[in-house]
């Protein structure tokens, strides 16, 4: 997440993108060649992984550039493609399996992912003409200055070859071929140690120019390094930032698990197969493409507070995890399943809470960082909840702690995002009766 946000912030949507296309289909292909599930740990998490991570960063981050009035179901028709390409890659997995086998599969796909560099071709950024260009870095005028040394010695290169063949052409015309002889030994001799002498002054001049732009290069590296952790120990200063983070982070811990275990519990409740209408696995996918939608559409109207709406649906979420382990019909299960799959819809509304938090300009910034709570939550839910599992040998527990989870940072955000809070703040900057009037008498 971070990495991402970073490369995004230094050179763009669209090249990360187009680079991000270019890492996922290497990924894939080379997963082909797998010899074994050590290469597929390399090759596939890790190449496939950070690909995916560059691509997601992107795509949202030039989303919400893009769209203003409209940013919510823009988002939310960019999140629905995920899960629509996911019900289709998942028929179309299969099928690619039972005709070319795994290797086979992983080459097509690979193949496939290859439409992402068209599509990351058409990301044009966005450039303000208003306003005036920005002053040049440090960097920027050495490597001028360095340009500019360079045309003066060519310059004077030049000069000394014309001034050469002018003193030879005067030999020739006014003098003895015997004379001409000797002064051009004469001049030649001169040309050559004045040349010396310049070149070595040139040497070290040159010497000395590309150690001074090496110098500011690592400089400006480094100050670009001091001021990303200080933008992000500033992000962390705003109080709702920090119970977002912490609220994604128990969310991604308590809400993932759902997704991977429904069918289990279901089964351990005793449910026949016979009474399985549609799976389980099938009903949270295709309400969470409708929850992203809707909840994306929602987030555009100017009366819905875009933060609340995504604290109402992680409290919903909380409570309906409670309610898992006291499911047991498959009527019941389904309905759980639809809540929770549209409430974990809220993904397409939230890079739109986090630019309501941070604003626009630090987007790419806090939403990295906000990936990698995410994913470390994705990581750490199913072991723990699996865990609860073998230790008493049902869901119960599980389910408990799920919700509580999601519950808690659901809460927690509320209370950041109260309005009593910006009332306090205003107290508490607003000046006394004595500063007030020392600044009038002052001014006047």
């Amino acid at each position: 997440g971070p990495i991402c946000s970073a490369c995004v912030s230094s050179f763009g949507a669209r090249p990360v993108t187009i680079f991000s296309g270019f890492i996922v289909a290497g990924g894939l292909v080379l997963s082909s060649f797998a010899p074994n599930i050590y290469f597929l740990v390399f090759s596939y998490g890790i190449v496939v992984g950070l690909g995916c991570g560059l691509l997601y960063t992107a795509t949202v981050t030039i989303t919400c550039q893009y769209f203003d009035k409209r940013r919510g179901l823009a988002l939310g028709l960019v999140s629905t493609g995920s899960s629509v390409g996911l019900f289709i890659y998942a028929a179309l997995q299969r099928e690619l399996i039972e005709l070319y086998g795994v290797d086979g599969c992983l080459l097509i796909v690979g193949a496939l992912s290859l439409n992402i560099l068209p599509c990351g071709s058409l990301m044009r950024p966005l450039k303000l003409s208003a306003l005036p260009l920005p002053e040049k870095s440090g960097v920027e005028k050495v490597s001028d200055q360095y340009l500019i040394f360079q045309k003066k010695e060519l310059v004077e290169e030049n000069i000394s070859i014309l001034e050469k063949g002018y003193n030879e052409e005067k030999c020739v015309n006014n003098m003895s071929c015997h004379d001409c002889k000797q002064e051009s030994i004469l001049n030649k001799n001169g040309l050559i140690s004045s040349t010396y002498t310049k070149e070595t002054g040139i040497y070290k001049q040159k010497v000395v120019e590309q150690t001074y732009f090496c110098k500011q290069l690592a400089k400006k590296k480094w100050q670009l390094y001091l001021n990303y952790w200080e933008e992000t120990l500033i992000l962390f200063k705003n109080k709702v930032f920090l119970s977002l983070f912490i609220a994604i982070l128990l969310f991604d811990i308590g809400g993932f698990p759902p997704s991977l275990l429904m069918e289990d519990v279901a089964r351990s409740s005793n449910i026949s197969e016979e009474e399985y209408v549609m799976p389980l696995i099938s009903i949270l996918g295709i309400m969470t493409a409708i929850g992203k939608l809707v909840l994306g559409v929602l987030a555009d109207f100017k009366w819905i507070n875009t933060l609340y709406l995504y604290v109402i649906t992680l409290i919903m979420s909380g409570v309906a995890l409670f309610a898992v382990p006291f499911a047991k019909t498959y009527i019941v299960f389904a309905i759980l399943s639809g809540i929770l799959g549209f409430l974990t819809g809220n993904w397409s509304i939230f890079p739109y809470v986090t630019t309501k938090i941070v604003g626009i300009e630090k987007l790419a910034h806090a939403y990295g960082i906000l990936m990698f709570f995410a994913g470390l939550g994705n990581s750490l839910g199913p072991p723990v909840v699996g865990w609860f599992y073998d230790w008493t040998q049902t869901y119960d527990i599980a389910f408990c702690f799920s919700g509580l989870c999601v519950l808690l940072g659901g809460l927690l955000l509320l209370v950041a995002a109260l309005p009593c809070w910006e009332n306090c703040n205003d107290q508490n900057i607003k000046p006394s009766p004595n500063t007030y009037s020392y600044t009038v008498a002052s001014s006047a």
